[in-house]
């Protein structure tokens, strides 16, 4: 049960032990994702599109021409459509997030082979961070096969500070996760398949890998690599041929 419960919410899971032995603490491997752990242009981003664009105009009693201006607008503004049915028009950010995301990842869910394996040929904890709700999150790593490659899951309904959803890429976000996981900034390492994401955690002092995918929005014309991106890999496999740029 303890084990479960570490994964429903976020946990904290100090290895005193060996910090005390070794004066360094181990590294920490967040992780996103949608686009990042699998791939979800392949077929699950049109359902979390049309989830998304029915969840608000059933909320707001407006037609999907409406519904999709509303739903773009409040994810360029805030990073997820949620915050800002949530802000303006105090929708219950559960149920939308259920409304939203309310279909069958397992067969949509496309990802390289043995992805387990190579998670766990990292050194370090791994802890997920995504935009997006926990119930889909459990789902699409269990239909992986990694729900128990990672220490603690960390999604949207726990990214609030001052009783306000600040998502990715918040920097006092990450701040935050890293407080609760009991890790120095400089010993972690973003993973991410978005760049502004990774902006904010070079903001707040973590390395960053970007994961490269074509289907991931704005990727388009960004096929270079910026200063604020420490790695840049097309998947965890290449992740774990190149990783020793960020040894130390």
């Amino acid at each position: 049960m303890r084990a479960q419960r570490c994964l429903l919410r976020p946990a904290v899971r100090l290895r005193r032990s060996r910090r005390i032995a070794t004066g360094v603490s181990e590294r920490l491997w967040l992780f996103d994702l949608d686009n990042t752990l699998h791939d979800t242009s392949h077929a699950i981003f049109p359902k979390i599109d049309h989830g998304m664009t029915m969840a608000v105009a059933e909320a707001l009693n407006v037609d999907i021409d409406t519904a999709n201006r509303v739903r773009s607008q409040y994810w360029k503004r805030y990073g997820a459509t949620m915050i800002g049915m949530v802000r303006h028009h105090g929708v219950d950010a559960h149920d939308f997030l259920h409304r939203s995301h309310d279909f069958d990842v397992n067969p949509l869910v496309r990802s390289e082979k043995a992805l387990a394996y190579k998670l766990r040929q990292l050194p370090g904890r791994k802890v997920l961070l995504t935009n997006a709700p926990l119930h889909y999150a459990r789902a699409v790593l269990a239909r992986l096969g990694i729900l128990r490659q990672f220490d603690s899951l960390w999604a949207i309904e726990h990214m609030r500070l001052h009783g306000e959803f600040r998502p990715k890429p918040s920097p006092a976000l990450l701040r935050y996760v890293l407080a609760r996981e009991g890790v120095p900034a400089h010993r972690a390492v973003l993973v991410e398949d978005t760049l502004a994401n990774l902006r904010g955690a070079r903001q707040a002092g973590l390395r960053t890998v970007h994961v490269y995918h074509p289907g991931t929005p704005f990727a388009r014309g960004r096929s270079h690599r910026p200063a604020y991106v420490d790695l840049r890999v097309n998947s965890v496999s290449d992740l774990l041929l190149r990783r020793r740029p960020l040894r130390g």
